[in-house]
């Protein structure tokens, strides 16, 4: 599988954004997916994950309430809906398809990754 986000750019803090991230290639319908972030200097951490049927998903706390994870198998298309974006928001945003059919928030659960869109929210 071969990924390729968009979606990301400059917003005001309060405001909203929605990444895509479009498979191509095998399996991305049978496994879990997942986006993460990484903000300058930090490493990269866990943002949402959905299993492979789209019924599990799995939130960081931080995002809990404010951001939305989707996908469209028939479409080999995951999203990511961000409302109330804070300045903390800040960071490359990289999605990833999973080597299993149900959510991990581990890296290391994730086989295929895209090549990461920046989202910049200023205060």
């Amino acid at each position: 599988v071969q990924l390729q986000a968009s979606g990301g750019g400059l917003v005001q803090a309060g405001g909203s954004l929605r990444l895509s991230c479009v498979a191509s290639g095998r399996g991305f319908s049978s496994n879990a997916v997942a986006w993460f972030r990484q903000a300058a200097g930090k490493e990269r951490e866990f943002v949402a994950a959905l299993n492979w049927d789209g019924r599990d998903i799995d939130l960081a706390e931080s995002v809990k309430g404010r951001f939305t994870i989707s996908r469209d198998n028939a479409k080999n298309t995951m999203y990511l809906q961000m409302n109330s974006l804070k300045s903390e928001d800040t960071a490359i945003y990289y999605c990833a398809s999973g080597k299993y059919r149900w959510t991990t928030t581990a890296p290391q659960g994730y086989a295929a990754w895209g090549q990461g869109t920046q989202v910049t929210v200023s205060s």
